[in-house]
């Protein structure tokens, strides 16, 4: 318990540089609150307790701006900041060293009682107000830009972008860069101007292929 506590605070220093203190994060990181009740609602919900579960997620949601179903599974580290207005729901799956920022939903996509929210991998970054809907799989090391809408499988190390959300993958996930270096997102890749080059570059291929073709007819005339 005591280790879990001490590794939450240490993911904070890590991952939000306004942070100044300890008790900054004990007092005033409704992120942090949020997780610690989710853990004993998570506790309650595994010994059958449903309804006190239910209550504690309830009084945390009330508290924190934050909602997260007792059922859902949480790895370690997660760290999520500002918070208000996220929801992770009743089958969600959250790996290790995840970021989640403020207004991210992790919803569900089906009535049926099964698996309908997302499985997240570990040391993903799910920027402002992306929401991931289904029971789909987000890879390790993945980055969901602020305000996409995930509703297909993200491979590892991709990038999604827009709505629908289309995969990239980046110079920064190539290189394999440092977590910190992996919130900018304003360095996010485009995959439409990538595609728009692409395609570009092909067409001055051709026309160099078509005019050495040319060339070599007018020479053998």
């Amino acid at each position: 318990m005591f280790k879990t506590f001490n590794d939450d605070i240490k993911t904070i220093f890590q991952k939000d540089p306004a942070v100044r203190s300890v008790l900054e994060i004990i007092f005033c990181y409704p992120g942090f609150h949020a997780v610690l009740l989710y853990r004993f609602a998570h506790r309650l919900w595994k010994s059958h307790f449903y309804f006190l579960a239910r209550f504690t997620s309830h009084v945390s949601r009330f508290l924190t701006g934050i909602e997260i179903h007792p059922a859902a599974q949480l790895g370690k580290r997660l760290f999520i900041d500002h918070g208000m207005g996220v929801v992770i729901g009743e089958t969600a799956i959250v790996g290790d060293d995840v970021l989640i920022y403020k207004g991210v939903l992790l919803g569900g996509s089906s009535l049926e009682k099964k698996k309908r929210h997302p499985t997240v991998g570990n040391n993903v970054v799910l920027g402002s107000n992306a929401i991931v809907l289904g029971a789909i799989t987000i890879g390790d090391n993945a980055r969901i830009a602020a305000a996409s809408v995930v509703t297909k499988d993200i491979p590892a190390n991709a990038t999604a972008i827009g709505v629908p959300a289309r995969i990239s993958f980046g110079r920064e996930d190539q290189e394999g860069l440092k977590p910190a270096s992996r919130l900018e997102h304003s360095n996010l890749p485009d995959p439409f101007s990538d595609t728009i080059k692409y395609f570009y570059e092909e067409y001055k291929k051709l026309e160099e292929k078509l005019d050495q073709a040319i060339e070599s007819i007018e020479k053998k005339k």
